[in-house]
């Protein structure tokens, strides 16, 4: 039975854009200030889940609620699996939008909004290409269940709270990146670096901060200067020709006894910061100009000397490289130093191949750092994930992605991190097309409206071929 699931895709537009207008409207960041029993990692992730098992409700598929953290709509019957792995959640929107990025806009055919790419438009194609199997009928030997998260961008409690009630899938993908494949993921690890010293007389820095989440390159960073200790006129001045001489932009803004810099870089998605420009690293060289304080100029030396214009962790003693999976990168995205505290600390968000451990990068981390200073893992680690590219899950995917684009280079491996390394046999398939804008994590985030009904055609043959 020959189905052009292209011409059937087409047909589906409409709706698809509308409930994915309804998904982006929802701020579905995870909010640990608002959460509850009910709502344990917010309100705004729950909601974006209700809404998409709502949309699975209404389109006639079983749905569960788990604890609402995660969820899944599932579809067929058999003994064997496939998980469908997405997230609902989205991380900050940040700064530089042109839009209000938790109202769907439509322009130049693209949805413009935060999690239009990243990841709640590829996750609804998804969605879409397994409803069309269900309306054309299709016979399936297998059993399907679309798994939502919803605190994919930080510590994955909500997926991690699925698989202890809920049967894991045999194998499956994650619609979450990009294409032809991703059959590789790097480990990821965040480094919590704490400098701890007592309190100065002099006090030049009252505060420095900077960084919304570890896994977002800054892309503002401010510091809090005392004007009693310093020349302020002098510090203007220098401050403005910094600027000015690396090409980005700030604001001088005098208060009281303060004077506050901040200065303005670019965000990326943390892996790859070189894509980025860290506000927090620039400042911070700017800072370490000054005439500092000890406890200061251990803290901001340490940054500019071992953290700025690093993308790969050679100052940090961590650098490697693995034939296949490449070569680590390192991300410093979270900083907070306040002259009142007795601790100040750095995150450094690390993706990294096989060959070490997070312990053994700990370790390597410690002997860079000065006395004062401490380096230990914050939140949860992952180690790196493989799957073969003689997989027959990776071969279905890759032969029905080369019949609808003509692409063929092979599965590689990223840096990011997907729900597709859940699964010993999972993996990353889509949604971003080669030669596309990579815009996730970034302000106006968007995704190509064609693209999207692509995308329902591609991940419907899929799922279909490997559920007859």
């Amino acid at each position: 039975m020959e189905i052009d699931f292209k011409k059937e895709a087409e047909k589906l537009g409409d709706d698809l854009i509308k409930d994915l207008t309804t998904l982006i409207n929802i701020d579905s960041v995870r909010d640990d200030e608002h959460k509850t029993t009910d709502f344990p990692l917010g309100p705004g992730p729950a909601k974006a889940l209700n809404q998409v098992l709502a949309f699975g409700a209404r389109d006639g598929f079983i749905t569960k609620n788990v604890e609402n953290m995660a969820g899944h709509i599932e579809y067929g019957s058999g003994d064997e699996i496939l998980g469908i792995l997405g997230h609902v959640d989205v991380v900050p929107a940040g700064e530089g939008w042109n839009t209000d990025p938790f109202n769907a806009t439509i322009k130049d055919g693209k949805i413009y909004g935060r999690g239009s790419s990243d990841d709640k438009g590829p996750s609804l194609a998804a969605y879409y290409g397994l409803k069309l199997i269900k309306d054309l009928k299709l016979p399936v030997s297998k059993k399907v269940r679309f798994i939502f998260g919803t605190d994919e961008e930080s510590n994955w409690e909500g997926i991690n709270k699925y698989l202890e009630v809920e049967q894991t899938p045999d194998y499956g993908f994650s619609p979450d990146a990009e294409f032809p494949l991703i059959n590789g993921e790097k480990g990821i690890v965040t480094f919590k670096i704490t400098f701890n010293q007592s309190n100065e007389q002099k006090v030049i820095i009252k505060s420095f901060k900077s960084g919304i989440r570890v896994n977002m390159v800054p892309q503002t960073a401010s510091v809090i200067l005392d004007v009693n200790n310093i020349d302020a006129n002098k510090v203007r001045e220098e401050f403005s020709t910094f600027v000015s001489k690396n090409q980005l932009s700030g604001d001088i803004i005098a208060k009281n006894d303060d004077l506050t810099l901040v200065l303005n870089g670019k965000g990326s998605h943390a892996m790859d910061p070189s894509k980025g420009i860290n506000a927090a690293t620039y400042l911070a060289s700017f800072i370490n100009t000054l005439e500092l304080n000890e406890k200061e100029s251990n803290y901001f030396s340490f940054i500019n000397n071992k953290l700025h214009l690093d993308f790969i962790g050679e100052k940090l003693g961590i650098n490697f490289s693995h034939d296949i999976m490449g070569p680590l990168s390192s991300s410093p995205d979270i900083y907070d130093y306040d002259a009142n505290k007795d601790a100040s600390t750095i995150l450094v968000n690390v993706r990294y191949p096989e060959g070490k451990s997070d312990q053994d990068l700990v370790s390597l981390i410690q002997n860079t750092l000065p006395s004062m200073a401490t380096v230990q893992v914050d939140g949860h680690a992952q180690p790196p994930h493989f799957v073969s590219a003689d997989d027959k899950l990776v071969k279905t995917l890759v032969e029905t992605y080369r019949d609808y684009y003509d692409d063929n280079s092979e599965p590689i491996t990223i840096g990011g991190g997907t729900y597709g390394r859940i699964l010993d046999r999972g993996v990353a398939f889509g949604g971003m097309f080669p030669g596309r804008e990579n815009v996730m994590h970034q302000p106006n985030e968007y995704i190509i409206i064609e693209d999207l009904l692509l995308l329902i055609a591609i991940y419907a043959d899929a799922i279909y071929r490997l559920i007859k």
